[in-house]
Order: C-alpha cells, then structure tokens, then sequence
C-alpha cells in the first residue's frame, strides 16, 4: 500500500511539473512590477563552528585551581582537552514576509524580514555537570529565536514557460530573543552579521509565484561573549572554546 501511495504522489508531481513545462505561459506580466510582496515558508537546521584551544592550559584565563576538585578526575583525565561538537542537526521553523524591488530584467533587491526558530544540542568529551543540580547533563540545548534582517541580490536567467531559476547572495543581521542564547553554560552574543548564499527555483503558477529556494547562512563574527557563566555553573567549557560561529542551512518556499 504504502509503495502504492508514493507512485500516485510521483505520477501527480510529473504530471504538474510536465503540464507547467508545455502549458501556456502564467503571470506573463509579473516579472514587469516595479515592487511586489509575498510571504515565505522554511525549514532550518541551525548549526555552530567551534574553534577550540589546543588544551584548557592555552586559554590565559584558565585556572586549574579553580576547577571543582569533584570534576578535576575527568579534566585530568581527557589531558586537559574539551572539545564541544553538535550531538545531532534537528530541524526547525521560519516565516516572513517578502518584498521585492526590480532592479533590472534579471535583478532584484529583496528584503526577507521574519522569525527562525530552532535549536542546537551542544555535547562535550567529557560529561556536563551543574553544580547546583548535581548530575550529568547528556546534552547541552541552545533554543534560539531569532529575529532576522537580510538583504539579498537576486540574479535569474532567462523565464523558461513557467519556470525560471535563479541564484542570490547578501547579508543578513540576526537578534536572538530567547534566553537560552546568553546563560547558564555557555555565553553567547545576541546579535549577529550573516553572508548568505543561495539558489533555487521560480514556479509560475495561475495565480501566484512559488519558489523553492535553499540558501546557507556563515556567521562573520565570533559569537562568544567575552563575559563567563556565573558561579556555580563550570566555566572551563567555555574555557576551551577560543570562537564560535553560527551557521544555518534553509530550505523555503516563497509565495508571491
């Protein structure tokens, strides 16, 4: 049954795809408006690039002294070397609205305002401890909201019938709302500046545009704050990490 169902649902998705491809043309003026507005639908993986100290000893602010002597087993253990990794990508939400400024035949300037929502699992070599609940923590979840500001340049080739692929690229700035992104084991800035890149795929439909775009989005700058979790949070883990980066891969769907 269920090899059944995804012949049909293959069978349908040729069949729309080859009728726009040999159906006559839809919305021949739509790529002719100055300005139009849309809104947008995605799915994200959001994602962190660490870059860690050799051993805890290089970073000059460490001190071995300092380190709950319950835990200093498992430092000692590793060789005095924490390294973080994202246990697993987990996916999560973005909306917006779209505006669109025609800038030439093949041009445009869009601004894509709206909410990413996702999350991060951050685990370590050795286990998370919080001293004020003693136990280990598998994994340490970042939960971010974010408010989201990019400007794109979108480049598209020739229409095609009802298709038209294209290609983008811009800056984004990012606001993380949520809590999670600043306390307790790791301290990490708010804001941050975002070089995107993307391509994807314009659909002329009767009576709207859909487009099917996947962009990846490399942070600029350093997103650990300089500031440390208070007592009695352990403060050698972010200790290890000299930089950390955010990144994040959307796949989206315009409505225009």
């Amino acid at each position: 049954m269920k090899r059944l169902i995804v012949i049909i649902a293959l069978m349908f998705i040729t069949f729309v795809m080859r009728a726009q491809w040999f159906s006559i043309p839809n919305l021949t003026t739509f790529d002719d408006r100055t300005i139009h507005f849309g809104f947008t639908l995605g799915i994200n993986t959001m994602d962190y690039t660490f870059i860690h100290y050799n051993t805890l000893s290089d970073n000059p602010l460490y001190n071995y002294n300092n380190v709950d002597s319950r835990y200093r087993h498992e430092i000692d253990s590793a060789g005095g070397v924490l390294r973080a990794d994202i246990a697993q990508l987990t996916p999560g939400f973005t909306v917006g609205i779209v505006t669109n400024l025609r800038l030439t035949e093949k041009l445009d300037l869009r601004f894509v305002p709206g909410l990413s929502f996702g999350d991060r699992k951050i685990v370590f070599n050795v286990p998370v401890h919080d001293l004020e609940n003693p136990g280990v923590i598998d994994e340490f979840i970042v939960r971010s909201t974010f408010i989201d500001f990019p400007l794109y340049i979108k480049y598209k080739s020739k229409r095609i019938i009802n298709h038209r692929p294209y290609m983008l690229g811009g800056l984004a700035f990012r606001w993380d709302i949520s809590k999670s992104a600043s306390d307790e084991l790791l301290m990490i800035d708010k804001t941050g500046l975002f070089a995107e890149v993307g391509m994807g795929w314009d659909l002329y439909l009767q009576f709207f545009r859909l487009s099917t775009e996947i962009k990846y989005s490399i942070g600029l700058g350093n997103i650990l704050s300089e500031e440390f979790p208070e007592l009695p949070q352990p403060q050698y883990y972010q200790m290890s990490l000299q930089k950390m980066y955010s990144n994040m891969l959307t796949l989206s769907f315009h409505f225009e």
